[in-house]
Parts: C-alpha cells; sequence; structure tokens
C-alpha cells in the first residue's frame, strides 16, 4: 500500500469522481520530482498512488480537475488543484480532495 492515499469526492453530484489524473511529487535541491500518480477509479480513489515509503520531506499531489470538469461538459474555475503538505514520518497519510466545480477543500484524513 502507498504510504499516501487520496480519494477525490465531487461534493456537487454527491458521489465520487473518476478519472481524474493525479500526480505525485516530492521537493528536492533540484526542484520537483515525480514519485507517483495515477487516475481515480469509479471509487474515486488511486490503488497505488507512490511508494509504501518515503523520506520525510515536503511532497504534493496535482489534480487534473479542469479535464475532469471539461470531459463532463461542466463549467469550472480551477484547471488544477496541487495539495502541498509534509511527511514526517513512517506513518500513513491520506489527503482527500472534495471538489466541486468552483470550490475545493482537503483536509488530513485517516
Amino acid at each position: 500500500m502507498s504510504q499516501v492515499t487520496t480519494h477525490v469526492l465531487d461534493a456537487a453530484l454527491g458521489r465520487p469522481a473518476e478519472g481524474i489524473a493525479v500526480v505525485f511529487d516530492r521537493h528536492t535541491a533540484d526542484g520537483w520530482r515525480e514519485v507517483g500518480g495515477g487516475a481515480t477509479d469509479a471509487d474515486g480513489r488511486i490503488g497505488t498512488l507512490g511508494p509504501a515509503r518515503l523520506e520525510p520531506g515536503a511532497y504534493r499531489l496535482t489534480f487534473a480537475t479542469g479535464d475532469y470538469f471539461d470531459d463532463a461538459e461542466r463549467d469550472s474555475f480551477y484547471p488544477e488543484v496541487v495539495i502541498t503538505f509534509s511527511i514526517t514520518g513512517p506513518e500513513h497519510y491520506h489527503v482527500p480532495l472534495l471538489l466541486s466545480p468552483f470550490a475545493y477543500s482537503t483536509y488530513r484524513g485517516s
């Protein structure tokens, strides 16, 4: 299992957001480096987002939300959502995204 997981819910429709491309990066001395990614499934999740163990540091998830709304022929305001967060230890990190065409929220889940 990935040390970091995510789950995207389309709050406007009240269901998981399927087909959102996600890029998972780690910040290094040379800038951002991709460590994983994928696309959300029918449950709004990605089976294997990244490595099972990650070094402490800054990471980010970039969600291609504009493509998701374009594919559904829905207007939206944010072409992408970027969530930057810190990993400080070996525990599991769950980073959910609650999404609507003109707003989003996130939190550290369990």
